[in-house]
């Protein structure tokens, strides 16, 4: 089963329950008047994600949904793929972000990126939290790797938490 960060959209809205309510702050008369702001709660991991500061409510979803998915790349963990006969354990997704020289190509406000992220932390904590073996099961250096965790902070951080868990330093 892919990591729900990874599912496509209607995938994934299947699975939430979704809110409205009205938001304060700019917008003059039109925040006051319309149920613009959007809460998504994850039903089967309790997650939540909110966005109210664009003003329309399809807006506001497209945003809560991608922080949605963040939340659950850092927060909710799934196994990673079985190795296949030729020792890979990475996703078509992953494969397709991943230049020959193991280069990841994803800005952290892409689409792409919270599924990426969940799918680098899901190898990371079966690989003891070492960057260098979960790398190798990426196929990818262990500076890339640490850079796309480093393009979010909170991922950063659950990062070291389980490093502080295996007795590791903490990465900067």
């Amino acid at each position: 089963m892919p990591h729900p960060a990874a599912l496509s959209d209607e995938e994934l809205l299947k699975h939430c329950r979704l809110g409205k309510k009205r938001t304060s702050g700019p917008g003059g008369q039109h925040r006051n008047k319309v149920e613009s702001g959007v809460e998504l709660t994850h039903e089967g991991t309790g997650l939540a994600a909110h966005a109210g500061e664009r003003r329309t409510v399809t807006e506001n979803k497209r945003v809560a949904l991608f922080r949605l998915r963040l939340a659950l790349a850092i927060h909710h963990r799934t196994p990673p793929a079985p190795l296949d006969p030729f020792g890979d354990t990475r996703s078509p997704l992953w494969k397709s972000r991943t230049t020959r020289d193991g280069r990841l190509v994803c800005n952290p406000r892409h689409r792409d990126y919270p599924a990426l992220l969940a799918e680098a932390l899901d190898v990371i904590e079966a690989s003891g939290a070492d960057p260098r073996r979960a790398a190798a099961r990426l196929a990818c250096s262990p500076s890339q790797l640490v850079k796309l965790v480093k393009d979010h902070p909170p991922a950063l951080e659950r990062w070291n938490k389980l490093r502080a868990v295996h007795g590791l330093h903490a990465l900067k």
